[in-house]
C-alpha cells in the first residue's frame, strides 16, 4: 500500500542510507550509476546530499541535472521511499554540512574526530539539492 504524503515525507526524513542513482550515459544511457550516500532532508523540503567536486558521481548529477533517491526498511513493517527531480543548487559544501549531515549518521562522540578527517582528506566537496518531483513509496507490511 503507498505510503501517505506525511507518512513518505517522514520516513525519508529518517536517517537511512540511501541508493542514489543518477544517468551515466553508459550504454546508451541505459544503465545508472547507483551507489549508497547520506543525505539530508526535512518533511516540505527539499533534498541534499554531498559529494567530491570531482567525484564521477558529482560530474554525472550536473550533466543530467537530476537524480533520484531510494530508502527502505527491512524489518516489520517493510517500506521504501523512491525519490527524483531536478537538482535546483549546487554551492561549496561547508564544514558546518559536513558536520551536520554526519551528526545525523554517526554517533555522537564519532563526529568530531570524522569531520576533521574528512574535511582534510576528501577533497573538494560540494552540496547538491534535489527538489523531490516524482514520489514512489509502499509499505509492505509485515512479511
Amino acid at each position: 500500500m503507498a505510503l501517505s504524503r506525511d507518512e513518505r515525507e517522514q520516513f525519508l526524513a529518517e536517517p537511512h542510507i540511501a541508493a542514489l542513482a543518477v544517468e551515466s550515459g553508459d550504454n546508451g544511457g541505459r544503465a545508472p550509476l547507483t551507489v549508497p550516500i547520506w543525505y539530508q532532508y526535512a518533511p516540505g523540503g527539499d533534498v541534499w546530499i554531498m559529494t567530491g567536486r570531482d567525484s564521477r558521481k558529482g560530474q554525472l548529477i550536473a550533466e543530467a541535472g537530476r537524480f533520484s533517491l531510494m530508502v527502505d526498511r527491512v524489518e516489520p513493517t517493510i517500506r521504501y521511499v523512491s525519490v527524483e527531480g531536478p537538482v535546483i543548487d549546487t554551492v561549496p559544501a561547508t564544514r558546518e554540512q559536513l558536520v551536520e549531515i554526519s551528526a545525523r549518521y554517526l554517533p555522537a562522540e564519532k563526529v568530531e574526530g570524522y569531520v576533521d578527517f574528512a574535511w582534510k582528506n576528501h577533497g573538494d566537496q560540494v552540496v547538491v539539492h534535489m527538489r523531490p518531483q516524482r514520489w514512489l513509496s509502499s509499505d509492505l507490511g509485515e512479511v
